[in-house]
């Protein structure tokens, strides 16, 4: 079976379970403790962040990997059906610049050189007017249809309007937050947000 080394509240880990719960891929669950790290999780992968996949005897840690590793075994509503070059456009946005950003938004105090009004106008323009433009277009960020982009994106965006709740209500970002909504509500994200004991060796 495979295992899995995840953290709850890790976006890159909420990716990689949404896409493997939806895949129906078995798995054996270990929740990790980032200030007491699993040594088998070491062993299997030394950079020693989550999520890490291992199954086949092969070790898989990046999220994105996971993700396109499980869509390639079962993908039973077409998440991969769509333009392959919008698709890299918006994840390397999203996983680039916009989380650089994220995290200044999120630690203040760890970047003191930065605005956080700026921080927060950057993010706008860079990301979540984009987003509440191509909603405007269609329902997901692709199209008419829930994909993997979608899937990959929004636990980002749920940490970033997580920051202070208020002000991202407040943004003139209906279909954003609708969309953002949609996805947190969803019977797949919740059964993925189940609280796991911490692994112990």
């Amino acid at each position: 079976m495979a295992i899995l080394y995840s953290y709850r509240r890790c976006p890159y880990a909420m990716r990689a379970r949404m896409a493997l719960k939806y895949s129906g891929i078995q798995l054996e669950h270990r929740e990790i403790a980032l200030r007491d790290k699993p040594k088998s999780m070491l062993l299997a992968s030394p950079k020693g962040t989550v999520p890490v996949l291992c199954v086949d005897g092969q070790v898989i840690d990046q999220s994105l990997d996971i993700m396109h590793w499980a869509l390639d075994k079962s993908d039973p509503d077409g998440w991969k059906h769509v333009d392959e070059k919008a698709a890299s456009s918006w994840i390397e946005k999203n996983d680039g610049p916009f989380k650089t950003l994220l995290d200044q938004y999120k630690y203040p105090n760890r970047y003191p050189e930065f605005n956080p009004e700026e921080v927060l106008s950057a993010s706008i323009k860079l990301m979540l007017k984009p987003i509440e433009s191509a909603l405007h277009n269609h329902e997901y960020l692709l199209g008419n249809k829930l994909s993997w982009v979608d899937i990959a994106i929004f636990p980002f965006i749920r940490q970033f309007a997580g920051v202070n709740p208020k002000t991202f209500e407040a943004l003139p970002l209906p279909k954003t937050r609708k969309w953002l909504t949609q996805q947190i509500e969803s019977e797949l994200f919740n059964s993925i947000m189940e609280k796991h004991p911490t692994w112990v060796d």
